[in-house]
């Protein structure tokens, strides 16, 4: 936004007193001390060089930075379910009990929730790129934290000790590359690319969890596992060179409005902000947002459960630890296959349309997370399989919207993805914790079923996810954007001759030059020819 001191001429022509258009009211000349406010234009072309105002850009650079999130989002979130496919394994080599082992999981949880609310505080302070280099450092720090581990002259608690800190060192990298992901694609790219961004990096995260349920079975001993996700830390810290914090020139109006704090966000939940503020919601929105949050929390909780607790979860029926790996990766990857189709449908086609999706794919998640209940028996890795897929192909598209629809009624990129990351890593420990302890006892049929624990699952997300009926998805910073766009598209500064006002409100004139501009030494405000009105 630019503020120009404008110092008027004797007319030659035609001479303006004051200058007014759709876009840009507040905009007056009326003494030599007069100012011109000049407020932001989306404009994505190339700036003319006699084009004074202020431009929307794209940048090709924001690309390079995307790819630097995925891969550092893709890693950091591997030892979230590394430990899941190898619990018995890893029970058995570090001379551990099955629950201590599903802590390694729990304690990056825990870490999460603080961690993921520091992190819009954090942004505002230092920016994009001094958060990403803090979970670089932790993350690279924790990889080989956790292999010293492995030393095995160590006793099984000192073992544990420097496992459970590896774990927790991790902890605190994952949630900035999770929270900062609706930030990024905010700061960086248009109304055509924002939400196939957001959904890039938001799936970067489990897909990383998949990788990890995949690998940790196949890559020999506990042991051996766990150096190689050491040597992954290692490998992609250089990607965080390709990150920046902001382009000089902001893609959308969105983008170019200063972050608002995670303080104002939840004083506008309980009503503690006037309307004229920027960070107001209306009831409507509030409530949007709270059904958001919770159908958010339970769906990722879920998923994080069933990545912690797979090889629990099927072993007790038959199923080997590489199968229960696979069935854990067969829900995230389907989820990102039909994500990278469906992301770039809700930027072109079904722009307006988050709501409706929700409302078709809860439903049908929440029937599949119930059939679970039956389904997990001997013998039945088809039908497993195709559940599995389901869950995921409707989880993963719903993931990116839910991150979207809370940037939409509240304004907020970051605040809103912080809390929901926090809602869905609070419903993870509610879930493992609540579970772990329904496992049946050695003398059930079979022994340590967790036939219980898929009866809470199913009923969990199908009464939370009952709540979407109520959902009305206004997609307020989008319209926002739009509008923004549609009056840059139709912009225009009206020239009134002097001699149709009164003269006294003003002592000078100003000069309009052939190419039709205010001309001010060295700078000029384009005006439409006079033709065109």
């Amino acid at each position: 936004m630019g503020t120009e001191h404008v110092s008027t001429l004797q007319p030659h022509g035609i001479t303006v007193s004051s200058l007014h258009s759709e876009l840009y009211p507040d905009t007056n000349v009326t003494h030599t001390s007069q100012r011109v406010n000049v407020t932001d234009v989306e404009e994505l072309e190339p700036k003319e060089e006699n084009d004074q105002f202020p431009v929307y850009r794209l940048y090709r650079r924001r690309f390079a930075g995307l790819f630097g999130f995925i891969l550092l989002a893709l890693v950091t979130g591997m030892p979230w379910a590394w430990f899941g496919p190898i619990s018995t394994n890893a029970s058995k080599a570090f001379h551990i009990s099955v629950d201590q082992v599903n802590w390694l999981g729990n304690i990056i949880a825990c870490v999460f929730l603080p961690v993921s609310l520091l992190v819009p505080v954090l942004c505002a302070r230092f920016g994009i790129r001094r958060c990403a280099e803090f979970g670089v450092v932790t993350f690279l720090i924790s990889g080989w934290v956790r292999y010293a581990g492995t030393i095995k002259s160590l006793s099984s608690e000192s073992a544990y000790a420097l496992l459970i800190l590896g774990q927790f060192l991790s902890a605190l990298s994952q949630p900035i590359f999770q929270v900062l992901g609706p930030k990024y694609s905010e700061k960086w790219f248009d109304l055509k690319g924002r939400t196939t961004a957001t959904m890039i990096i938001a799936i970067a995260n489990p897909v990383g969890g998949a990788i990890g349920q995949l690998l940790s079975p196949l890559l020999g001993t506990a042991r051996q596992s766990i150096l190689v996700l050491a040597i992954a830390s290692t490998a992609v810290a250089p990607a965080l060179f390709l990150i920046e914090n902001e382009p000089p020139i902001p893609p959308t109006y969105a983008g170019s409005k200063a972050s608002q704090s995670l303080y104002s966000l939840l004083c506008a939940m309980v009503g503690k902000v006037r309307p004229s503020d920027a960070a107001y919601m209306t009831l409507r929105e509030r409530l949007d947002f709270i059904i958001n949050t919770l159908i958010f929390g339970v769906l990722v909780g879920a998923a994080n459960a069933l990545s912690i607790l797979s090889a629990q979860y099927f072993e007790p029926e038959g199923y080997n630890d590489s199968t229960s790996g696979l069935f854990g990766a067969t829900l995230l990857l389907s989820g990102v296959m039909a994500s990278i189709v469906s992301a770039p449908l809700f930027d072109r086609v079904l722009t307006h349309h988050l709501g409706i999706t929700l409302k078709i794919l809860v439903p049908i998640v929440a029937g599949a997370w119930l059939s679970l209940i039956w389904a997990v028996v001997p013998n039945n890795t088809g039908g497993l399989f195709a559940i599995m897929a389901i869950i995921g192909i409707c989880s993963l598209i719903m993931l990116p919207i839910g991150l979207e629809l809370g940037a939409e009624v509240t304004r907020n990129a970051d605040g809103s993805a912080a809390i929901l990351w926090c809602s869905g890593n609070a419903f993870s420990i509610i879930f493992i914790v609540a579970e772990g302890a329904l496992r049946a006892s050695a003398t059930a049929s079979p022994p340590y079923n967790m036939r219980a624990a898929f009866v809470l699952h199913g009923v969990s997300v199908m009464v939370i996810g009952a709540s979407v009926v109520f959902v009305r998805a206004k997609q307020a910073r989008r319209e926002m954007d739009e509008r923004m766009e549609h009056l840059h598209s139709n912009r225009c500064v009206e020239a009134v001759p002097m001699d149709s006002l009164d003269t006294a409100y003003s002592t000078k004139s100003i000069e309009k030059e052939e190419n039709g501009s205010i001309r001010d030494r060295d700078d000029s405000i384009q005006l439409p020819d006079k033709r065109d009105f």
